[in-house]
Parts: C-alpha cells; structure tokens; sequence
C-alpha cells in the first residue's frame, strides 16, 4: 500500500516546522510527517531526509509545502527528484501545485530548477559588479577585521576603559564588552579588573 510523506524542515533550534505542517495537514491530513532541523545549503547533515528518501516505495508521495525546504540549488534538487522516480515515487510541492508523478509536473520542476539556478547566479554577478564598482571609488573595504580577543584581555588588563579599548581598536565598546563577558568565565584578570572598576576611591 503506497504512502504519502511529509518533510518538514527549518534551519536553526529556534525556528519550528508548525507552519509547515498545518499547510500539509490541510490537503492531506494522513501525510506521515518527517521534521528536521537543519540548513538546506547542500545535503550534508541532514540525516531525516536521507533516511526519507532510502524509505521511499513505488506508489508512495512525498510532499514539501515550498521547493526550498527540499533544496536551495539545482544539482540537489535535481537528484532528490532523480532517486524518489527510481523509486517509483513521486514528488508534491504544495505551493506550486506541482506532482512530478506527472508528465506536466515532472517538466515544469525541471524547468523551475533551471530558472532558480539562473536567478541565483545573476544575484552573484549583480553582487561582483558592485563590489568591483565600490573598490574603483575606494569605498569597499570588504570584511571587518576580527577583533583580537587577546589584545582586548590585554588592555583590560590594563585597566584600560571599554571606550579606550574599542578606540584603540577600531570597533565599537559593544563588542569589547561582549568579547570581555565571553573572558570572564576563563580570565580571573578580567574579574579583578572590573572588581577594581566598582571600588569606590576616595580623593
């Protein structure tokens, strides 16, 4: 008896799939649901879908409620399709409408992964372009340089003040206050620093 799948997948532990389940609840309320969380970057560490895809028999649907909680580039989108139609299986993407059991659907997914994968590829070229556009008026400086955590454990060492420390740096006293709460577990100079800081002195 063939069944119908569900995967479900967000990228971070603070995200949940509860939007996605709902959509997929609503057309097919027997779907089997299959939750991960994880980045959809590539298939690497995302082990649900992989045990998914393995699991999948001739007859049986799987169902995503967007294209990109599949895949986020062509190749990969490609070959999740290519395994689940050697399985015999069928692909539903629940936006678009699209079941890949169908001729019609299986040729539209094909060209939609090649006009995702050209719009990608334009964003890059778009996103080159002004960079190298920004460099000729000398306005790039590309990445901010990593603050050295160990020259701002030096300086509070020092006693030197936050404002001190992230003008001598270049960077703003949010961060070397952060960096400083990040010492604190590991540096005992750090705490008695800050236990001089909250002296009273008298003049």
């Amino acid at each position: 008896m063939s069944q119908l799948h569900a995967y479900c997948r967000v990228s971070t532990i603070e995200q949940d799939a509860a939007m996605q389940v709902e959509a997929i609840r609503k057309k097919h309320p027997d779907a089997m649901i299959h939750e991960e969380k994880a980045s959809a970057t590539s298939r690497d560490g995302r082990p649900v879908l992989e045990l998914l895809l393995k699991t999948l028999r001739e007859g049986d649907k799987l169902v995503v409620w967007k294209l990109d909680r599949l895949a986020r580039n062509t190749l990969d989108l490609l070959q999740i399709k290519d395994e689940i139609a050697g399985k015999g299986a069928g692909l539903v993407i629940l936006d678009m409408d699209i079941d890949t059991s169908t001729a019609s659907g299986a040729c539209f997914l094909q060209m939609l992964a090649v006009f995702a994968e050209f719009e990608t590829n334009l964003r890059k070229e778009r996103q080159l372009a002004g960079i190298a556009k920004a460099k000729v008026q000398g306005k790039y400086k590309g990445r901010p340089a990593t603050l050295n955590k160990d020259r701002v454990s030096e300086m509070l060492a020092e006693g030197s003040s936050h404002a001190a420390i992230a003008k001598k740096l270049g960077c703003s006293t949010k961060s070397v206050q952060r960096i400083r709460r990040e010492l604190e577990a590991t540096s005992p100079v750090v705490d008695e620093v800050e236990a001089l800081e909250n002296t009273p002195w008298d003049h």
